[in-house]
Formats: structure tokens, sequence, C-alpha cells
């Protein structure tokens, strides 16, 4: 019969090497887990190394306004295409439905034409490119509740007029 082998001294580093593939697990798990909330219900119309476009292409030649002047002059821009580089403050956590968009403190909720495309909800942050046109429009409770809602921010949407821009296309960055 053979005798019991006593445990080297090396088997401290089994118990590490143990733990350490199961902290690398643990936070591969927690990746996949925190990507598997990204909602992305429309393929981008063009992909590059550096940025995906929804909707449809931006068009090659548009002179481009700034946020803040699109906003601060909305009597000359309203109904009228735009084309804006823009930080997304917040995405519909939902759909990825609308977002609104930030530049210093002009504020704009961006939703796509004919609900006809959506944005991946993980884009918060990211300074995007649209083309669209700004309407103005009056907000009722039932739509501002739902706005807040969708955003996952209740009270974020206030009933009452407001600007917005109808997108074709937005131009995402990649990372």
């Amino acid at each position: 019969m053979a005798t019991p082998r006593r445990p080297r001294s090396g088997t401290r580093g089994y118990t590490a090497s143990a733990y350490g593939a199961l902290l690398l697990w643990a936070v591969g798990a927690t990746t996949w887990a925190d990507e598997a909330h990204v909602i992305r219900l429309s393929e981008p119309v063009e992909s590059t190394d550096t940025y995906e476009t929804f909707g449809s292409p931006l068009p090659a030649v548009v002179q481009e306004a700034s946020l803040v002047d699109v906003l601060d002059d909305s009597d000359r821009y309203a109904d009228t295409d735009v084309q804006v580089t823009t930080k997304v403050k917040q995405v519909c956590q939902k759909k990825g439905c609308f977002f609104v968009a930030q530049a210093g403190g002009h504020v704009v909720r961006v939703s796509f034409k004919d609900y006809s495309f959506f944005v991946p909800t993980d884009i918060s942050g990211k300074t995007v490119t649209l083309h669209g046109t700004l309407k103005r429009h009056e907000l009722t409770q039932a739509q501002a509740k739902h706005f807040s809602e969708d955003a996952g921010k209740p009270g974020a949407f206030k009933p009452g007029w407001q600007y917005e821009i109808v997108a074709v296309s937005v131009r995402v960055p990649r990372g």
C-alpha cells in the first residue's frame, strides 16, 4: 500500500493561483455582464476603426454649427437641417431611442426620424456628430414622465415648449 505524500511547501502557490484564476474569471464575468446590459437595436450603416454611424451616412459637405449657436439662434435654425458635434449627456436606457445632447449650459433632446434607428445605450459622455432638423414643440406632462422614465432619471424632463433635434444620422466614436 502506498504511503500518502505530504503536501509540498509549494501548495500555497497552487491556492494563490486558484484564487488568481477565480479573480480573473470574476472580473471577466463582471465585464461581460456590463456589456450584456448595453442595448444595440440598430446596426451601424457605416463602420470604421474609429467610428460607427447610425441612421444614414453623414452628408459629405455640410456647414456645421455648434449646439450653442443653434440653440441661441433657434429662430434662424428652426425647421432647417443642422449638423452638430456635441457631447451626449444621457441616453434612453430602454432602447437607445433618444439622447440628451449637451454643450456648456445648453441641452437638447435628440430623437431619430420616424423612429427608424436607435443608438447604443452606452454612449453617454461621448462626443458625437449628428445631422438633423431643429424642431420646436410642446412636451406634455405624460411625455415628460415617459422620457424621464426611459432616461432612468425621474423628473429629468419637464412639460412645456422645447426644442428637439430630429436626427437622420449620428456618428459615434469607438472606444
